[in-house]
């Protein structure tokens, strides 16, 4: 088979997959156990952090602004820099997208992993990578990337499609919980140079505001999430 047949063959719904039962609380396990140990935790929260910041320049590139560097920093705190102007509509949603980015991509994560299409995810993760790969401005941030691609792109091409929605699953619960605890974390600090802290520079709205509407966003992830387990699990008995 040639590469793009392939690729083209892997990104296609897989109808089949037994993701119910015994394979769902292996990924419920796993998952707990990810955001419960806090060695495990500290170094999976740069995952939840690289997906904030591409969040960023995603929705930044969407509305027209430059997407030029980020860094992930050893703290788990991160930085991306679009150009554009100042001020201005595009300015307020690109400095609103990162909290509720992660949240996101973990629901659509599970939602297309328990449908069968783990391989068509996990393709656009690569191609997302790969691109923001260009934009890297550290070494740390490099050796992320460069890891979570190829990880990635090892499951896409050599991944059972049963394992590709196990991983899927458990890393759209990660997202998920990290984005809670992000948000918890920029709720308990009155920093003005936080995402709140700026969008209420920028726009007069209270910070208060901002961090509901990053809550309402994590709530609905975790609405999508829940419904696509519970599903997941009650199609075994």
């Amino acid at each position: 088979m040639d590469v793009v047949g392939g690729v083209w063959a892997r990104v296609q719904p897989v109808g089949d997959v037994a993701l119910a039962g015994a394979p769902v609380v292996v990924v419920l396990v796993a998952a707990l156990v990810a955001v419960g140990v806090p060695g495990l935790w500290r170094v999976l929260r740069l995952g939840v952090t690289l997906v904030h910041e591409l969040g960023h320049a995603g929705v930044g590139m969407a509305v027209g602004r430059r997407f030029t560097g980020f860094v992930l920093r050893g703290d788990m705190s991160g930085h991306a820099v679009t150009v554009g102007p100042a001020r201005g509509a595009g300015r307020v949603v690109t400095t609103w997208a990162g909290y509720p980015a992660p949240a996101a991509v973990g629901a659509a994560a599970v939602w297309l992993a328990v449908r069968g299409w783990s391989g068509a995810m996990l393709a656009v993760v690569v191609v997302v990578l790969v691109v923001a790969l260009v934009r890297v401005r550290s070494a740390l941030t490099a050796v992320v990337v460069v890891a979570v691609t190829g990880l990635t792109g090892w499951l896409f091409w050599a991944g059972p499609a049963l394992v590709q929605a196990q991983v899927l699953v458990a890393a759209g619960l990660v997202l998920v919980v990290g984005a809670w605890r992000h948000l918890g974390a920029v709720a308990g600090t009155r920093d003005a140079s936080s995402d709140a802290g700026v969008l209420a520079r920028l726009t007069g709205v209270p910070r208060v505001v901002w961090l509901a509407s990053f809550a309402l966003v994590c709530a609905g992830a975790t609405w999508v999430v829940a419904r696509a387990v519970l599903a997941a699990l009650r199609s075994a008995t």
